[in-house]
């Protein structure tokens, strides 16, 4: 695997992404969204006059899952057009498949796990930097049984969830911890968050932990019998206090070679990912078939209920920051290997 070019430091980085960066990626995504700390505006207020740079591809790749979800009318631009630069856009289904091309220069911006991309920083040595959280957490308590209805509930219950030995688990840990319920519960590990959805379709009173869009369709195929009461995103918003982490799916990183050379780029991807967010949010109906069209969810009912539970966001900045520092130190205390073996340098973190 080579190395990238990481002479470029953070504040370079920052200063190249600001300098004439908005002008064109307003024009090509009607002016950006608002979405949570959006780079769109701060972006553009700092755009100085000068010669628009030439358009040129842009590579991206995401996840099968909610954090494609929020690209789908970004994805729909750049089909027609209406983007000034050349978006391409590929949906892989785990990160072991983007990361090579990520370290090869194939895949110029991509939408990874969060804890993925510290790894990616500390294996490229700095080579990749975080511009935008694109999903908060996803997990949610599933049962059938009424008694659970807090996350102080899960005291003396089984809970069914995938993600032994990975964030899940920790994530998990954590909140026990937080809770007071360390010891109280007991984990049960699947390997895959269908089997979660047998066991409890076979018991309505059991308990699992299920990310979207699994949760949305469990509860579809429940008939009635299954809701989720808990979303563990809340619960860590009630438990970290005011440190401002945040329990995060997704992020994306750009490589630091490619927004060296096309900040103007960048910063329309960060403009139209913002808006795109804000569309989907905004009206998962009118979206939920390009999301199945897209090959992230197979049907669209299911995907148009699932829409407000993935959690899309674009948030950028000082937000960012402390949400993802945050969620990293988490895993970090449990397993340093789980971060890549240390905790990324300020320099990984885009800050305007």
């Amino acid at each position: 695997m080579r190395a990238f070019d990481v002479e470029m430091t953070r504040r370079g980085f920052a200063s190249a992404l600001a300098v004439g960066a908005l002008s064109l990626a307003l024009a090509g995504c009607g002016g950006g969204a608002a979405g949570t700390g959006s780079a769109a505006g701060s972006a553009a207020g700092s755009a100085a006059d000068g010669v628009a740079a030439e358009p040129v591809e842009v590579h991206v790749a995401s996840l099968k899952g909610p954090t494609s979800i929020g690209l789908v009318q970004f994805m729909d631009q750049a089909d027609e057009g209406a983007t000034d630069n050349e978006f391409d856009f590929a949906i892989n289904t785990a990160a072991d498949e983007i990361v090579p091309k990520v370290i090869q220069g194939d895949v110029d911006i991509a939408l990874v796990p969060a804890n993925v991309a510290s790894m990616l920083y500390n294996k490229t040595e700095g080579a990749v930097q975080v511009i935008d959280i694109n999903t908060l957490g996803v997990l949610n308590v599933v049962t059938g049984n009424v008694d659970v209805t807090s996350f102080g509930d899960l005291a003396g219950h089984t809970v069914y969830m995938t993600g032994k030995g990975t964030t899940p688990e920790y994530v998990m840990n954590y909140l026990l911890e937080r809770a007071g319920l360390t010891g109280q519960v007991t984990l049960e590990f699947k390997s895959e968050p269908t089997e979660v959805l047998s066991a409890l379709l076979a018991d309505p009173s059991a308990v699992g932990v299920l990310p979207e869009p699994f949760k949305t369709a469990a509860i579809a195929k429940s008939e009635g019998k299954l809701s989720a009461p808990v979303s563990l995103t809340g619960v860590w918003d009630e438990l970290a206090g005011d440190t401002g982490s945040r329990l995060l799916t997704g992020v994306t990183v750009v490589r630091r070679a490619f927004a060296e050379e096309h900040p103007e780029a960048v910063a329309e991807f960060l403009s139209c990912h913002a808006a795109s967010v804000e569309a989907v949010n905004a009206a998962p109906a009118d979206w939920a078939q390009a999301v199945v069209d897209a090959g992230i969810v197979d049907n669209a009912k299911i995907a148009e209920k699932a829409i407000p539970g993935c959690m899309l966001v674009c948030q950028t900045g000082k937000d960012m920051k402390a949400a993802l520092g945050g969620y990293l130190q988490v895993l970090a205390d449990a397993d340093p290997s789980a971060v890549g073996g240390k905790l990324p340098a300020d320099d990984f973190y885009y800050m305007e």
